[in-house]
């Protein structure tokens, strides 16, 4: 039994996308369905050509839609796009046009025919999920103490400003840092003070890095580390003196240490411009033993690493 025209818009008509059908030589709408206006508030006879499809996008998303649309309806291919539709109110819905393409009998595009969707409640949820995946990789890249990026992103930011040091003949530095007699810190105040210490030495640290590509991490036990693109020698020779005045600000009080009575740090400076048969991690170990020989001088002290 053949359905009659009736039957299949009250087909139409009763789902909940929304259909429509648009005349290819004219590009006007030929068609659609009721259900647009509840969704989006403009009634079905407000849509008179493409031009009020695209006219009714969000800006940011127009182009490439009408452009990628166009081009595969041209090519007489099916396809889908998702985009933000404006409403009578003036907010955006997402929706989810997907278009067959109608062919005459000599193989000619005739017309457009498909559906809308409104897919704003899985966008909310796929924008949800990306929020905690992204809220997940940041934590995996933060100390848990401190605050501070771990290791484990240093590793990754390094190589990363390493190479552009090199790409755009640029200096980078690095200043390595260490709580002086961190062991004996522990020993007289306990390990919980000693975690508030290290917390309190991650701040000054970190207030050094005011630049929007400067880097603090926590290297390690009582160890940190500043990474300072498109620096010099003597440049961050200054940042590392502000590091170290930062932490006398602090006025962290360490009885048991040999050098007084307040906590400071000893310092490993270095800065280079990386060649192209240069490593980072040599770098970064003769940055480190910059650091040993600060201690072993005495410590609460700098010691720059040659280039």
């Amino acid at each position: 039994m053949e359905l009659d025209s009736a039957v299949y818009r009250t087909l139409l008509e009763s789902t909940r996308a929304i259909p429509w059908k648009i005349d290819w030589a004219t590009a006007r709408f030929a068609y659609i369905g009721p259900q647009i206006e509840s969704l989006l508030g403009w009634t079905p006879a407000s849509w008179a050509s493409v031009d009020d499809w695209a006219a009714r996008m969000h800006p940011d998303d127009r182009a490439w839609v009408v452009d990628y649309c166009v081009s595969q309806s041209k090519a007489g291919v099916d396809h889908e796009a998702d985009y933000r539709a404006l409403t009578a109110s003036g907010e955006y819905v997402w929706i989810r046009d997907v278009v067959h393409v109608v062919r005459d009998a000599a193989g000619e595009v005739e017309a457009l025919v498909g559906f809308m969707f409104d897919i704003s409640e899985r966008k909310k949820a796929e924008e949800k999920l990306l929020g905690l995946q992204k809220e997940l990789e940041d934590f995996s890249f933060r100390d848990g103490l401190t605050g501070a990026a771990n290791r484990r992103k240093f590793d990754a930011v390094f190589h990363d400003e390493w190479n552009e040091a090199r790409r755009h003949v640029q200096p980078i530095a690095l200043i390595m840092f260490d709580i002086d007699y961190f062991k004996q810190y522990n020993d007289h105040y306990g390990h919980v003070q000693g975690d508030e210490a290290l917390k309190r030495v991650g701040r000054a640290l970190a207030s050094a890095a005011n630049r929007p590509r400067d880097f603090f991490a926590r290297y390690g036990g009582e160890e940190f580390v500043l990474v300072l693109p498109a620096t010099d020698g003597a440049a961050a020779m200054r940042v590392a003196e502000r590091c170290r005045q930062a932490i006398f600000k602090e006025q962290i009080a360490h009885a048991a240490s040999p050098l007084g009575q307040l906590l400071t740090v000893s310092q490993g400076v270095g800065a280079v411009i990386p060649a192209a048969h240069d490593d980072p991690l040599t770098f970064i170990d003769t940055v480190d033993r910059r650091l040993y020989l600060a201690k072993q001088r005495g410590r609460d002290r700098i010691v720059q690493a040659s280039a």
